[in-house]
């Protein structure tokens, strides 16, 4: 096959590519003129997000699942350096703008530890978390793409019910800061990844490059949204106010929920997607994960074992996902991620029940037809 051959070929694709590159610039453009420039640029953060965890595969779901089964400690490890990178920024920007910027602070309580817990389960057998849900479906998954809209529905009735499961007990809000909270931090980080890199199998601890580069792209793209959004980054929240949306646009009376009831969220039933940040970034997180997918010619996952079966666990844990993630006050992403790096002490208390929980999900996965049995 002749050079002149092979450029024929892959000309229209490459065609295609820039394309969608331009299409998607454009669109952010487009945001920017009409919701703002705020608005423009957590659109592009969220385009970022979706390239850097579909491009370089960085993401929490498979990394625990590979900790769990195969002792394999890169992908944990490349969170904790992420979280840690975000940290290093963080904490010395919410000191200096108090008024400007915020944490991702929430209380530990039993609705908390325990929406957690059913969280990671619910995203072993999804094979996706908040933003792994959303980068899947970006990128052609069809087990995310059945569970997305079940996560959104579900988030929309965890925060319903919030109130309510908030009232069964919790401490009160606490959280490191200054110098002395992020040393803590830091040593924690590091705790947890030395104890992977112990007891991962040799041969599965050293990072490969694209996980270096992901997490300091992903620990950036972060810090830019803190610095602009004025809190840390989110997932939950934008797919719990899109069912909210959807409720109102079909008549349903909300006032009976004090969640959605409440001033600022009713504001933003009201008022366009374009100005909620979380759904600017959830939005910017799925068109960049299909970007990225699309540009490696990706192939959506297949759904494996008894279909019926399987099939009504994704809908189930879909919507758990996103009922749980509600009482946990976020998901990979809000919860540990945003949390830990902000100084909130529920972020580590998430991820030792999501982690927990996550062995659950593993062992579950057989049982409900999504894999062989061993």
């Amino acid at each position: 096959m002749t050079d002149t051959t092979l450029s024929a070929r892959e000309a229209p694709r490459l065609r295609g590519r820039v394309l969608s590159v331009a299409s998607l610039a454009a669109a952010a453009l487009a945001v920017a003129a009409l919701a703002g420039p705020r608005s423009g640029a957590l659109l592009l953060i969220g385009l970022g997000f979706g390239i850097a965890m579909e491009g370089l595969r960085f993401g929490f779901t498979g990394p625990w699942r590979r900790m769990i089964l195969f002792r394999d400690a890169t992908g944990l490890v490349a969170q904790m350096v992420c979280i840690g990178l975000v940290a290093v920024a963080a904490f010395p920007l919410l000191a200096a703008h108090p008024t400007e910027l915020i944490g991702a602070d929430a209380p530990v309580g039993y609705a908390m530890v325990g929406g957690a817990f059913v969280f990671g389960a619910c995203m072993q057998i999804v094979l996706g978390c908040g933003s792994g849900t959303l980068v899947n479906a970006g990128s052609g998954n069809l087990v995310s793409a059945v569970a997305l809209p079940f996560f959104c529905l579900g988030s929309f009735f965890g925060a319903y019910h919030l109130v309510w499961w908030t009232g069964l007990g919790a401490l009160p809000v606490a959280v490191l800061s200054g110098t002395d909270g992020l040393a803590l931090t830091l040593v924690a980080l590091a705790s947890i990844a030395g104890i992977a890199l112990a007891v991962a199998e040799p041969g599965k601890r050293r990072l490969p490059a694209r996980l270096w580069i992901a997490a300091l792209v992903v620990a950036g793209l972060a810090v830019l949204h803190l610095a602009i959004a004025g809190q840390p980054w989110g997932v939950v929240y934008g797919l719990g106010l899109w069912a909210a949306k959807a409720a109102v646009a079909l008549g349903a009376d909300l006032s009976g929920s004090a969640y959605w009831s409440a001033p600022a969220n009713v504001e933003r039933l009201h008022e366009s997607v374009l100005t909620d940040v979380t759904s600017l970034t959830d939005i910017g997180l799925i068109a960049g994960a299909a970007l990225a997918a699309w540009w490696r010619d990706g192939l959506a996952a297949r759904l494996t074992g008894h279909p019926l079966r399987a099939w009504i666990a994704i809908v189930v844990a879909g919507f758990l996902l996103g009922y749980s993630s509600r009482l946990a006050f976020g998901c990979n992403i809000g919860a540990f991620l945003s949390g830990v790096s902000t100084g909130s002490l529920h972020g580590w208390a998430w991820f030792a029940a999501a982690f927990m929980g996550s062995w659950y999900g593993i062992k579950l996965r057989p049982y409900l037809g999504l894999e062989a049995r061993r």
